[in-house]
């Protein structure tokens, strides 16, 4: 066997190995679709109600949120509680003009007789997880209540949702996101859609079937002791949310999930924005996968919940399978092109089922989410195209992110910058020249040349019989990197706000 043979081989090899764990990952999706509807009327109801209204401490972490804090902040005073037992804490670690914002709805807050209080750090030590963590210190409630800056609870939001703590055994109740801005753009409708998704279809399934699910660090409450007996909060990983809610539901404690209950909030309008939000989200994942997985599997806990957690633990490596796919879809085909025409009927079979479970699954997940939601199913099939090219698009700054965590690379909480009104607001923001430029990274080069190579690798193989059935995907493939290269390299000339000027000189000084 000569190299060239050995290297087809080890290519054909690595690509299947790729496909296998694409199939057994799209044939999960499958499985949460069948859980969510054989689960999906045993819908929480709380056990009883509180006589009195117990106490409730309103956590507001927020960075750098100038164009949002003010809002948050009078959204949480117009809460329907009774003010003697509504504390709200202020969790500023901002470097910026937020600072003063915030400083001051809170002065006007507490003029108007609430019990606030607002606390800014000197650093941000431990970032989200440290400033959460800080505050409990002083907070005054049983019960803690947890919004990001950019989100818009109605003023019900804790009479419809307190009253599931009288069960003792619960330490959580998570409402479901809604947005702002669903539908402003292409890129927030597809947002909302791969959200709607989780939300609808994945939460709802787990929680209801007796299996792990985890607090999407905002939009929710959680019982402080709770909290404390699983050790609080960790500031060792990205998804703080995630590893504290593994550590208390294997303490024992439940979960509880109201998806009828909406919380609005701001979806990224520009793609740098979604960018690092994904590449937190997916090493955050990963961190968490390393450090909680082994106690899961080593637990009490029933199987159908180790199988679940497994699965929900390591879902984010899917973007480096897709990296490996997309590279050697084309030259596969081509190494396999002069079998291809001899290929039995059963091996034709077999590709196609394959397929179906590597792709198809993501059109019946988001479809069956879209359907529960709001009677409609169409929507998805339309920009399904483009699900699957902001997937690959995002693909390979995921799978930086996937390595960054697996060989212990350290990073900073980056959070995603909001503008207050959506997409419209960012742009009008972005005119006046309110928004700073970005530094120039290598990844969105890196995406457009993939783009570049994908687009060649479509053009040939549609000049083929043997290999046409692939240029579509080819195509859409390439779409996706150079749609996510080139609106991140725009970022970087125009600006989005990410970093002010006083942040930078902070960094630099540390």
């Amino acid at each position: 066997m000569d190299w060239a043979e050995l290297a087809k081989q080890i290519v054909v090899a690595v690509y299947t190995f790729a496909l296998v764990m694409a199939c057994v990952y799209g044939f999960h999706r499958y499985v949460l679709v069948y859980l969510y509807y054989r689960h999906r009327r045993k819908a929480p109801r709380a056990p009883g109600r509180f006589q009195d209204c117990p106490q409730v401490t309103v956590q507001l972490p927020m960075y750098n949120e100038k164009y949002v804090a003010e809002r948050i902040i009078q959204r949480v005073c117009e809460l329907d509680w009774p003010r003697e037992k509504l504390h709200i804490q202020v969790l500023d670690d901002s470097v910026d003009e937020t600072v003063g914002v915030a400083s001051v709805a809170v002065r006007r807050a507490r003029a108007e007789g609430f019990d606030i209080e607002y606390i800014h750090r000197d650093d941000r030590t431990g970032y989200k997880a440290g400033a959460l963590q800080n505050g409990l210190r002083t907070a005054k409630g049983q019960y803690v209540t947890i919004f990001d800056a950019d989100f818009v609870p109605e003023p019900d939001f804790l009479r419809r949702s307190m009253d599931h703590f009288t069960d003792p055994r619960v330490c959580v109740v998570q409402t479901r996101w809604e947005h702002i801005n669903r539908n402003d753009s292409l890129l927030t409708r597809t947002q909302a859609i791969y959200l709607d998704g989780h939300f609808a279809i994945e939460h709802v399934a787990r929680n209801r079937s007796g299996r792990f699910m985890s607090f999407n660090g905002t939009a929710g409450t959680w019982r402080k002791s709770a909290i404390l007996d699983a050790g609080g909060w960790h500031c060792d990983t990205l998804t703080e949310d995630m590893d504290l809610s593994y550590r208390a539901q294997l303490r024992g404690w439940r979960f509880v999930f109201l998806p009828d209950l909406t919380t609005p909030a701001e979806l990224p309008p520009e793609v740098p924005g979604f960018k690092a939000q994904q590449f937190r989200w997916t090493k955050g994942g990963a961190q968490t996968a390393m450090k909680i997985l082994p106690r899961v599997l080593l637990s009490k806990a029933p199987l159908k919940a180790k199988i679940e957690a497994v699965f929900h633990l390591t879902c984010f490596s899917m973007h480096f399978y897709v990296v490996i796919l997309t590279a050697l879809l084309y030259p596969v085909l081509l190494f396999r092109q002069p079998t291809i025409e001899n290929t039995p009927a059963w091996r034709a079979v077999l590709d196609m089922a394959v397929f179906a479970l590597a792709t198809v699954s993501a059109t019946v997940f988001y479809t069956a989410s879209r359907y529960e939601l709001f009677r409609d199913w169409r929507t998805v099939l339309k920009y399904m195209p483009f699900l699957m090219a902001l997937g690959v698009g995002v693909s390979i700054s995921n799978t930086k992110a996937l390595l960054e965590a697996v060989f212990g690379k350290r990073s900073e909480f980056v959070r995603t910058p909001k503008y207050g009104a959506g997409t419209a607001m960012y742009h009008a923001r972005r005119r006046r020249g309110e928004s700073k430029k970005r530094k120039w990274r290598i990844l969105p080069f890196l995406e457009f040349a993939f783009g570049t190579y994908l687009a060649v690798c479509a053009a040939l193989s549609l000049m083929s019989p043997p290999t046409a059935m692939a240029g579509p995907f080819l195509i859409i493939f390439a779409v996706g990197f150079f749609y996510v290269s080139i609106l991140t390299l725009h970022g970087a000339l125009a600006g989005t706000g990410e970093k002010a000027p006083a942040e930078t000189q902070l960094e630099r000084q540390r």
